[in-house]
């Protein structure tokens, strides 16, 4: 039996019911498969048996009261998974569905897409079953303070620096990093993705949307395409959504779709910049929900289903597909039904969010498939930048920023290239990404000894 099936079923044995946590080591393990051969001190050393096990996971009690004075009690998780080249990182998820499997799959993606982007960052993921959904700002911060309660304890500028995600967006940063400053006494780069009154950094709202469009654009290149009268659907309706279709509608492409929880909406003229602008305000500002879009601008408006499902329906024709909402968003019959309706790439802004046949489909019909551990590294990548400028005391330009998140994207475009094709699979971005980012890390634990 080779180590990496070992590993895998090891994985299956000690963690059973995990189902998503099991899915991300299949997905990343099989493909390293190779690396075991050609560095049999990997093998030797336990790294991939090391890997796969969390350096610590922790789990807690959050109470809190609600604006009736009643008692609420939720789940809070933070699960350090690897900090061989710099100190954990990885966002909090606030969401109903959140459970220990999904924040070690998240976390142990994370372990890679830090290594991707260069910058010195291990990968980590936490968060609740909360969700601030209906909540009032009070309700909101009254649960973020009473999570930063118990979290404090485990994070640190120099330890572990958590970041937003699904559910937690700059008010939740604020209401976190004010308690942790409050119980520290001291203001540090503990939180990224902060405002910019207190330390955050510009581009960073925009990091993760912009990056997965950069990555798409740069696998576009390679067939000497790019993202002009291309059609393009997006799914979710949050901030990686959102700026993505910004950054789509600069680069010339027409983006005809948004999904939350609640809809679908089909847009055939396109969302362009002030449509845009009405979403931003819609989400981010009234919380509102998407049907009220399609009021406005009088667009297609299908209640319970997603952006794929609606295609697959509808049989509606698209270049291009940015998967932005959750995981396994996009299933093996949505897959084939994006092939047959004349999509030609996916970059993936969401983690996770195309199941094993979904991946197998894109890549037996040569669609430029982009993982999401590669395509949406943009935002911690800038998190990362943000931590530099909290270390160095000052602030970059917002083109400043800009740029070297594009350098980051297309440096993290070639390294998943060239490890492809140095293993005997050019143009995999799966195999590559994975294999780019794992070796670095796997040098790291080697240096250190069994610890």
């Amino acid at each position: 039996m080779s180590v990496i099936k070992s590993v895998i079923d090891k994985v299956k044995q000690v963690d059973p019911g995990q189902k998503e946590f099991h899915q991300a080591v299949i997905e990343v393990m099989e493909t390293l498969e190779p690396t075991a051969e050609r560095h049999p001190e990997f093998v030797k050393a336990g790294i991939y048996e090391r890997i796969v096990e969390p350096e610590r996971t922790v789990m807690f009690r959050v109470p809190w009261v609600d604006s009736k004075g009643e008692v609420m009690v939720n789940r809070g998780f933070r699960v350090q998974f690897n900090n061989a080249i710099g100190p954990f990182k990885g966002g909090l998820r606030f969401h109903p569905s959140v459970n220990l499997s999904i924040i070690k799959f998240l976390g142990f993606e994370q372990i890679f897409k830090n290594s991707l982007t260069s910058l010195p960052m291990g990968g980590g993921k936490g968060g609740a079953d909360f969700d601030p959904k209906g909540k009032s700002d009070g309700e909101i911060m009254n649960f973020c303070q009473s999570f930063m309660r118990e979290l404090y304890r485990h994070i640190g500028p120099e330890t572990d620096v958590p970041a937003g995600d699904i559910g937690v967006g700059g008010r939740e940063i604020g209401y976190m990093f004010g308690y942790y400053k409050k119980i520290r006494n001291e203001h540090t780069g503990v939180l990224t993705g902060k405002s910019l009154e207190y330390g955050g950094s510009l581009i960073r709202p925009e990091a993760t949307g912009y990056g997965t469009v950069y990555f798409a654009a740069e696998m576009l290149a390679t067939r000497g395409l790019d993202f002009k009268n291309k059609l393009v659907a997006v799914s979710g309706a949050g901030n990686v959504a959102q700026y993505a279709i910004e950054k789509v509608n600069e680069m010339g492409g027409r983006v005809i779709s948004v999904c939350d929880s609640s809809a679908t909406i089909i847009d055939e003229q396109g969302i362009d910049n002030d449509k845009c602008c009405y979403l931003m305000e819609l989400k981010n500002v009234r919380r509102g929900r998407v049907n009220e879009y399609a009021d406005k601008y009088e667009s297609v408006c299908v209640e319970g289903k997603n952006v794929w499902d609606v295609i697959r329906e509808q049989g509606i024709k698209l270049d291009i597909a940015l998967p932005c909402a959750t995981q396994n968003e996009i299933d093996g019959e949505n897959a084939a039904a994006l092939v047959k309706n004349g999509c030609m790439c996916v970059a993936e802004g969401a983690n996770m969010p195309s199941t094993p046949d979904a991946v197998k489909i894109f890549q037996e019909n040569n669609v430029l498939y982009g993982p999401g551990k590669a395509a949406n590294a943009g935002g911690v990548a800038t998190s990362g930048l943000e931590m530099s400028q909290n270390s160095l005391k000052l602030s970059w330009t917002r083109e400043e920023v800009d740029n070297r998140l594009l350098i980051i994207m297309k440096n993290i475009h070639k390294s998943c290239m060239d490890a492809s094709e140095a293993y005997g699979k050019k143009g995999d971005y799966v195999m590559g990404a994975n294999i780019a980012g794992f070796t670095k890390i796997a040098k790291a634990m080697l240096a250190y000894g069994v610890v």
